[in-house]
């Protein structure tokens, strides 16, 4: 008499956890986030800048970690290879969209779920404060009367610095030494020391060391002059031919596992979407020097298409024995 009845409570105790667990909110637990430069780069600091207002939003901490290393392949690897449970974020800038084309790694963020583009920045061509070279006019002239003396910085193939290059070399020559650092914080510290002599950098990056004159903007790669670095000239005024390259510059995003839970994927959009869109954060971007973007869904990935195309084609035509594959061969369209 008692059996069916101890069955049918058992049972209903069994279904109500089950549907605990399946209803369970996400996020249980502490979420893991990678970044893939060093500290005191831009990537860096937008994200940690950020992160305090998703933290809030989702009632959890995230947990950053630098894992810098291979134009960024090392941290975005890292991700890729952890459970797909949602609990594992990477905060990443451009490069991986040239990995093919560079021959650096098989995958690019298609192989992720884009989770906001967060926003871009703008480029600055930065030398120590005692350069020698007020413009980067001038400083071309040289490196074109002095082949392989001058030492640029940079972070790897597919960096901002040799994407930068190659635009230049596609219009012009700048035949220079790279001396690669781990991201842009170690390459302006090295600036700082006077152990390079110039590098393409974001303004999130480079412009307080700029304003307070601990270095010296020699371009912008613009074709006008912007009001956070006034006197400092446009690319334009040095190449005119560039103009058909611009804009351009870097961004930074928030990407999870492509086969994150579906649960995870809007939540994390959605927490992402109001910390980005707060006026904190945005004065913050505004200050450092970048445009808030907030991009999710399909309009993150036609932003992503779109940057990925200008700049492999701008490297092809630059110069095209430095690539893996071509943009063709990679089924990359032209812009």
């Amino acid at each position: 008499m008692f059996q069916p009845t101890f069955t049918r409570l058992a049972l209903a105790i069994g279904a109500a956890a089950m549907a605990g667990t399946a209803l369970a909110e996400y996020p249980e637990r502490n979420i893991q986030g990678t970044i893939q430069w060093g500290a005191g780069g831009a990537t860096d600091n937008v994200a940690r800048s950020l992160t305090p207002h998703v933290e809030d939003i989702l009632d959890t901490t995230i947990i950053l970690t630098n894992r810098p290393g291979g134009t960024g392949v090392i941290g975005m690897n890292h991700v890729m290879r952890q459970r797909p449970d949602g609990y594992n974020l990477l905060y990443g800038a451009e490069n991986p969209l040239l990995y093919p084309l560079m021959g650096l790694a098989d995958f690019t963020y298609d192989d992720m779920h884009s989770v906001n583009i967060i926003g871009q920045g703008l480029v600055v061509i930065a030398a120590p404060a005692d350069s020698q070279f007020d413009s980067f006019a001038e400083l071309l002239e040289h490196a074109q009367a002095n082949p392989g003396e001058l030492r640029m910085g940079g972070t790897g193939a597919g960096g901002l610095p040799s994407t930068v290059l190659a635009m230049v070399n596609a219009v012009d020559e700048l035949d220079v030494r790279n001396v690669t650092f781990g991201g842009d914080g170690p390459g302006i510290t090295a600036m700082l020391g006077g152990h390079i002599d110039f590098m393409p950098l974001s303004l999130a990056a480079a412009g307080e060391q700029i304003r307070s004159g601990k270095m010296k903007g020699l371009a912008v790669l613009t074709s006008e002059e912007i009001e956070a670095l006034p006197g400092v000239p446009p690319i334009t005024q040095a190449l005119p031919d560039i103009e058909s390259f611009l804009p351009w510059g870097p961004f930074w995003g928030v990407f999870v596992h492509q086969d994150a839970p579906e649960e995870a994927k809007k939540v994390l959009a959605d927490a992402y979407e109001q910390a980005v869109a707060s006026e904190e954060f945005g004065d913050f971007m505004e200050n450092f020097g970048a445009e808030v973007l907030n991009l999710h869904g399909e309009e993150a990935e036609q932003y992503l298409d779109n940057w990925q195309s200008v700049t492999a084609w701008a490297m092809y035509e630059a110069d095209a024995e430095i690539l893996e594959a071509t943009p063709e061969e990679l089924g990359i369209p032209r812009p």
